[in-house]
């Protein structure tokens, strides 16, 4: 049997969720672990797929709570590096539908401190899928380094990427000087529609996908939050629609969709290599079981993606 795991690459950041105090003047901060990557990495391992991190995870109380948190989800963390640098923070405020702004205070933290000869050691052997994204992939020093480990990486396994643009930190104008480069080494590109508006801005979705199949993307799959998915496979197109839920927050909730996108195509021996087998009908039959994790992540406070045991009690529910 070829090998089921998915590694992940990339962040965790302390999501601090402000809330009013009781005394003026004053602010209460909720902390959750987060961080895209992490996310999605605590998202594959509650699903049941074999789940690497690669992080460096700091000892500070911040980088303890991640380590607990990815560790209590049965993520493999037998490749992170403890860093002497401390953890990346940001503070969320939540809007009246549950979307997130945010602030970073990220300057210098572990995260982005990544070495070559860190990487240089990683077993990809057992990896069928190696997943990455979002500031790890831009943030100097450590995005080259990154962006090496997945060239390597690229001829022996699946390469997903999520961009997850973060415009208050990197100028968009940064991503998009490494967007061709990112397409091609990626198999699988998952951003959101805002992602695309910073990086291909004025372009028609259709237009944008066929931008990203001639850049090298195989499959790229737009998440529109409530007006569902658009999944481009080498230009033959499909919409997946979304699954209705009672919104708490959207934090999370396209890690959770790229965690149960690749878990599903995991499960049943889709992924691995350069993808040439894979048809349309098969994406959207992971992007529609993806499209239920999201669901479910929105249905709770913060990036708490559900468990494998939460999925048929939520499918009956939804055809009762």
């Amino acid at each position: 049997m070829s090998p089921r795991q998915i590694t992940v690459l990339g962040e965790c950041v302390a999501d601090a969720f402000t809330r009013p105090a009781d005394a003026p003047n004053e602010l209460n901060l909720h902390v959750l672990p987060g961080g895209g990557p992490a996310n999605t990495a605590v998202a594959l391992a509650r699903l049941g797929t074999p789940s690497r991190f690669l992080a460096r995870l700091s000892g500070d109380v911040f980088g303890r709570l991640f380590r607990s948190r990815l560790e209590a989800s049965g993520v493999d963390l037998s490749h992170t590096v403890v860093a002497s640098e401390p953890s990346t923070l940001a503070v969320a405020e939540l809007d009246t539908q549950g979307q997130a702004a945010y602030s970073f205070h990220a300057q210098n933290t572990a995260d982005w401190q990544w070495a070559s000869a860190e990487l240089a050691d990683v077993d990809l052997s057992e990896t069928v899928c190696l997943h990455t994204g979002s500031l790890a992939l831009v943030r100097e020093p450590g995005a080259r380094a990154v962006e090496e480990f997945l060239a390597t990486a690229a001829p022996r396994t699946t390469i997903s990427l999520d961009p997850n643009v973060r415009p208050l930190l990197v100028r968009p104008e940064v991503y998009r000087a490494h967007l061709n480069r990112w397409c091609g080494l990626a198999d699988i590109l998952r951003l959101s529609e805002e992602d695309l508006k910073l990086l291909l801005p004025e372009t028609p979705l259709a237009r944008a996908c066929d931008v990203l199949h001639s850049a090298g993307a195989r499959l790229v799959v737009l998440t529109r939050g409530a007006d569902g998915a658009l999944v481009s496979l080498d230009g033959e197109r499909a919409h997946v629609p979304a699954v209705t839920t009672q919104v708490v927050d959207t934090v999370g909730a396209g890690d959770s969709f790229t965690a149960g996108l690749l878990h599903n195509l995991g499960t049943r021996g889709l992924l691995g290599g350069r993808l040439t087998g894979l048809r349309l009908h098969e994406v959207v039959e992971a992007c529609l079981f993806a499209a239920q994790v999201a669901a479910l992540t929105c249905s709770v406070a913060g990036p708490n993606p559900p468990w494998q045991s939460q999925l048929p009690q939520f499918a009956s529910t939804e055809h009762a």
